[in-house]
């Protein structure tokens, strides 16, 4: 099969000819239509998560067929349509999972980085991490859904169900890609107003984070009109988080909802003070899965999307890392949309 794979991080992807997987026991063998491609693959690809598979291919937003079960394999049956996330797999055995906080088990493996991932035409996945995906979603548009949307809507939650701080009603979004415009839309469905912060004279972001139904947008520098009750922050900056703190209220929670951040510079304590608070997600549960992608068509959400081919990989990955991108960006792997 053709795959883009990473061969030392901080390398461009190369495209190769590579054997098919082959599915173990209790895993099925997935053909490969659309993968999203996630800030997570840029820090994966750039070296910045630091303990890869190599050589790897990434991402772990992957929709497709099911073509073949491993040995004991029976939840889905060839022809399946499914979804492949970034959790792969976890132990079930430490307090994490047995609480069902699996996304914090030590053992965890990951799609795209422990595990070979769907920038290619098949992968293997553990049948119990996939989920079906939502009819009404084509490929291309589907596959957002499997991180930006589930990472999305678990920082959604810690933002807006902070435990005894009162209601939320006016949430900030910092960073407007692939997750904030999904997350725009559940805060807008649950009756919240969004303020969305961009990149300094960003107009285009602007523009797009008021399409999906931002009340207000401006840069990072630019006075809002008023107080926040909970801010997330999707980029990858660590000054984002006193910036964050210094617009949300007293008892507002503030979520960093990277894998990667850069380090946090020191900021004031009146800044925290207030029982202010600021909490990090980690990956994502089952759970967090079976929630999303059952609300997801309900509202509905609608994903913005523009389109690769699996060969253009880097430049996808090129156009996302620049932050020139509007919405999510997909690989078309299989010819299907």
């Amino acid at each position: 099969m053709r795959a883009m794979v990473l061969e030392a991080p901080g390398m461009p992807l190369k495209l190769a000819e590579v054997p098919d997987p082959v599915p173990g026991p209790g895993a099925v063998l997935v053909r490969v239509a659309a993968c999203g491609i996630c800030r997570t693959d840029i820090h994966v690809v750039d070296g910045e998560l630091s303990d890869p598979k190599l050589p790897l291919i990434p991402g772990h937003q992957i929709v497709g067929v099911v073509a073949a079960g491993g040995p004991g394999a029976s939840r889905f049956r060839p022809g399946d349509r499914v979804g492949i996330p970034w959790l792969g797999g976890s132990c079930g055995r430490c307090r994490h999972c047995r609480a069902g906080r699996e996304n914090l088990c030590d053992e965890a493996r990951y799609t795209g980085y422990h595990l070979d991932g769907g920038f290619a035409e098949a992968c293997v996945a553990d049948e119990r991490f996939c989920f079906p995906v939502p009819a009404g979603y084509p490929d291309l548009e589907a596959a957002p859904l499997l991180c930006a949307g589930l990472i999305g809507y678990r920082a959604y939650r810690m933002a807006v169900v902070p435990g005894g701080t009162g209601e939320v009603r006016r949430v900030g979004l910092w960073g407007f890609g692939a997750s904030a415009h999904l997350v725009a839309q559940i805060a807008r469905h649950e009756g919240r107003e969004v303020w969305a912060f961009t990149r300094p004279g960003d107009a285009a972001a602007q523009v797009f984070a008021r399409s999906q139904g931002a009340a207000w947008a401006g840069g990072t520098g630019d006075t809002p009109p008023g107080e926040l009750d909970a801010a997330i922050i999707f980029a990858p900056a660590g000054e984002l988080v006193p910036a964050a703190l210094s617009r949300v209220g007293k008892g507002g929670t503030v979520v960093c909802a990277g894998i990667h951040m850069s380090d946090l510079p020191s900021f004031p304590y009146r800044l925290l003070w207030g029982e202010r608070a600021v909490r990090s997600v980690a990956n994502l549960t089952r759970r967090d899965g079976e929630e999303f992608l059952a609300l997801a068509p309900r509202i509905p959400i609608r994903t913005t999307v523009t389109a690769w081919p699996l060969e253009g990989a880097n430049e996808a990955l090129a156009t996302l890392r620049a932050g020139s991108l509007t919405g999510a960006a997909v690989i078309r792997v299989a010819g299907q949309e």
